[in-house]
């Protein structure tokens, strides 16, 4: 069952894209710094394909598949996330939906 968007801090995005990431590239989260970028990690185009698929499943929201070079780091790619969920639950409240 998807995660809903709103009550997420980018604290929280980090911590879960940090968690995800270091799966993807068998490091432990604590070795992901959000401000480095993806790539030095080594995340490959697969890896980033799953984790759109993830943020797809797990909250719900669809994510281009090239965000992890648009938003090359954890922290970017956090705020980007941060922005669109925001964006998602005005949309919704402005159709008279629940944020």
């Amino acid at each position: 069952m998807p995660v809903p968007t709103t009550g997420h801090t980018t604290e929280s995005l980090t911590t879960w894209l940090a968690e995800r990431i270091a799966l993807y590239l068998k490091r432990r989260p604590a070795e992901i710094d959000p401000a480095v970028p993806l790539a030095e990690y080594g995340l490959d185009s697969v890896a980033s394909l799953s984790l759109c698929g993830d943020i797809e499943e797990d909250f719900d929201f669809v994510l281009e598949p090239t965000a992890a070079w648009d938003y090359p780091t954890v922290q970017a790619l956090a705020d980007h996330l941060i922005k669109e969920f925001a964006a998602e639950a005005a949309g919704a409240a402005a159709k008279g939906g629940a944020a």
